[in-house]
């Protein structure tokens, strides 16, 4: 009996000595790896579990970001591919009008750049990635909140430049396939025609009423101007033939007359509650990604100090 107290005594000692043994080796590496992200032990195994989960789960949540960014960087370097663009790199000012391609490489582009620093910085709790994070996606917010400050204060300076917009797209209708689309969509969408009218729409070199003009299409409007037949399956891509020339009666029986800013206007007003509601989620998102971006900052640089 007295052997058998005598061996589990030294067990017990030598269970303590090992426990002794693996926390100073912890706090060594610990106080050894400085503020360097990669040799810092990582924030799972110092904190609690919950902490460790929304580090986790803020890492995968900006992992999704970064392949979405790449998606969007993805389908725009394609469209560019296809229109030749990327083989030569100066007809990107060629362009009169607005390229869609455009919104695909920015967008892509910023929830890339967002979506590796959240992603990185919480992976390898590297607090400069976090910190610039949340000064970036700041930045985007602020940009946000005076533009629709501004947007409300001048409305008409802001209607004159959708008008002038419009108008410039217009003039580059047949120069670019993506910019034919989504002038096809809008005015589809929103049952408009031009910026003001359908007569905008003799700033194209094909569609105005000059004598000079040897197009098939002069005096008349793109097909998404024409109004639909229901039992029509087909679109009728002529349909806006000549539709100028007739009296302003017989065009609102064939085309929409009305401009896309007043229609814009009036959707505008009937969905404010929906884009209203858009607008403020999109905010508190914003929001809610900066403060966890500096909680997660705050907790490594708390276990730093206690290092």
């Amino acid at each position: 009996m007295q052997v058998m107290g005598e061996e589990a005594a030294e067990r017990r000692k030598w269970k303590r000595s090992c426990n002794f043994v693996f926390s100073t080796e912890l706090m060594t590496v610990g106080k050894n790896s400085g503020n360097q992200p990669g040799r810092a032990l990582p924030l799972a195994f110092l904190t609690a579990p919950a902490q460790a989960a929304e580090q986790f789960f803020y890492a995968f949540l900006h992992l999704a970001d970064t392949f979405l960014g790449i998606a969007f960087l993805g389908i725009g370097l394609w469209a560019w591919n296809e229109k030749g663009v990327l083989s030569n790199i100066s007809s990107i000012t060629d362009l009169g009008g607005f390229d869609p391609v455009w919104l695909f490489l920015v967008v892509g582009g910023v929830m890339f750049i967002l979506g590796f620093a959240g992603c990185i910085g919480a992976l390898r709790e590297n607090t400069f990635l976090l910190k610039f994070f949340s000064v970036f996606l700041g930045i985007i917010f602020f940009l946000e909140l005076t533009a629709g400050v501004l947007a409300f204060v001048f409305k008409d300076w802001i209607k004159d430049q959708l008008y002038f917009f419009i108008n410039n797209n217009i003039r580059a209708y047949r120069d670019d396939i993506d910019l034919q689309n989504l002038i096809d969509f809008t005015q589809e969408y929103w049952q408009c025609c031009g910026a003001f009218g359908a007569d905008d729409w003799n700033l194209n070199i094909y569609f105005n009423c000059t004598d000079s003009n040897a197009s098939r299409e002069r005096c008349g409007v793109p097909f998404s101007c024409c109004t639909k037949d229901p039992a029509e399956d087909v679109i009728n891509t002529q349909c806006g033939y000549d539709a100028r020339q007739k009296p302003e009666v017989d065009q609102q029986i064939v085309i929409y007359t009305k401009g896309c800013v007043p229609q814009f206007e009036k959707w505008l007003q009937d969905n404010l509650t929906i884009v209203a509601g858009i607008f403020i989620g999109i905010a508190l998102l914003q929001i809610f990604g900066i403060c966890l971006a500096q909680n997660l900052v705050s907790d490594i640089e708390a276990v730093r100090a206690s290092w």
